[in-house]
């Protein structure tokens, strides 16, 4: 026992026994091999046949306490287990172990629990140490495949999957774990070959099914998510893309690529300002040019956003011709010019010719070439004299006749 060696003591102790059944240390020793082992209800039968022998034995009084204690944590650690309450699993493991810690099968149960708690690194120095005694051991094996599987290392998740099944054919999480990652693989495969041949819609649906295989596998289902959503924002699904990104975020908080892709489709929606916090917290996390280029990009953009929209003003693109202003220009002129509204409520007059003025303003700048330049990239234009209003001489009347006299 000094050395650790449970098994080969608790042989001897059953032998002693055997020659002897009334040799109470034999008894008391067989009974700490089983409660080092986590064989609870044998440790108990050997306290108790202890003190039938010597009733009074403090050290089996102890000893029978604490084999109960163990039984104990076995039952609510099945319970939380069921309840996938998986930390308080870890915690019953915890405390059997301080009296079995020896016993594999509860040093496997909290580390299958950490590692479905995300805490894989803990998760698998458990399995490793086991591992190092046994190597066969094909619980530990499985375990050590689950954290290599929920950390998106699939291909290598498969091999100790097959090896865990070589030790146990008959080990059913290892057979469903094994199942699981062989198809999220392939499927995420298909998927990724279907988006590079620039089948979007394809590529969708792989990606859809690729998310129903494991709900648990969170890291690689970020990614899932994360590789949706470039699809849809290919097939103009901006809004599902963004909510794809945000499921993508939510299981994986420091996933940056899903914050530049969602950042990207709000920019594309034109929501500047949640754009900006998507790039700011990008920026904080990876302060590079790339990342300061964009969020520069973005604020620049939410800055002209709170400015009048001229090009909105007379309903014409933001790549729209000179030609185009213009005719857009005549149009709304027309369609607000006050004696159109002559017979109007005071209130309608004042609107239409809040309206009008307003399209002899926007006409004003976007008709200017170098006023235009100045508005399009966000410099403000009542720098060096170039007021955003009208000139004094270009009242929204003498812009109206000029755009009729091009």
């Amino acid at each position: 026992m000094m050395l650790c060696r449970f098994r080969e003591a608790l042989e001897d102790s059953q032998q002693a026994v055997r020659l002897d059944n009334a040799f109470v240390k034999g008894h008391l020793r067989e009974g700490k091999c089983h409660l080092c082992l986590g064989n609870a209800m044998a440790a108990s039968r050997c306290f108790q046949r202890v003190l039938e022998l010597e009733p009074d034995n403090s050290q089996s009084q102890q000893e029978l306490k604490n084999a109960e204690s163990i039984l104990e944590y076995e039952r609510m650690a099945e319970i939380g287990f069921e309840k996938r309450d998986f930390r308080m699993v870890v915690f019953c493991m915890d405390r059997a172990l301080e009296c079995a810690s020896a016993c594999h099968k509860f040093k496997i149960l909290k580390a299958e629990c950490l590692a479905l708690l995300g805490r894989y690194p803990e998760a698998q120095s458990v399995a490793s140490d086991i591992l190092r005694m046994d190597p066969t051991n094909a619980d530990a094996l499985y375990v050590r495949g689950l954290c290599l599987y929920y950390e998106d290392c699939i291909e290598k998740a498969v091999q100790f999957f097959v090896q865990a099944l070589r030790m146990a054919p008959d080990h059913d999480k290892a057979r469903l774990a094994c199942r699981n990652a062989k198809a999220l693989k392939a499927k995420k495969e298909e998927g990724n070959k279907a988006f590079k041949d620039g089948n979007f819609e394809a590529a969708y649906g792989l990606y859809s099914e690729a998310l129903t295989i494991d709900p648990n596998n969170i890291k690689t289902n970020a990614k899932l998510y994360c590789n949706r959503a470039t699809v849809g924002s290919k097939l103009k699904k901006l809004e599902q893309a963004i909510d794809d990104c945000s499921k993508a975020i939510k299981l994986d908080e420091t996933y940056i690529k899903a914050y530049l892709r969602r950042a990207q489709c709000y920019m594309d929606t034109e929501q500047y300002e949640e754009a900006v916090r998507d790039y700011e917290k990008v920026y904080q996390t990876e302060k590079t040019k790339e990342h300061k280029h964009l969020l520069k990009s973005a604020q620049l953009e939410l800055k002209k956003s709170k400015r009048k929209d001229y090009y909105k003003v007379l309903g014409v693109d933001k790549n729209a011709t000179e030609e185009e202003i213009k005719k857009a220009y005549r149009k709304r002129a027309l369609l607000h010019h006050p004696d159109r509204h002559s017979g109007a409520s005071p209130e309608v007059q004042k609107e239409e010719e809040k309206k009008f003025k307003e399209v002899g303003e926007a006409f004003s700048v976007l008709s200017d070439p170098k006023k235009k330049s100045r508005y399009d990239s966000g410099q403000d234009l009542e720098d060096d004299g170039m007021n955003m209003s009208i000139r004094p001489d270009a009242t929204p009347t003498s812009a109206f006749k000029s755009g009729y006299a091009s």
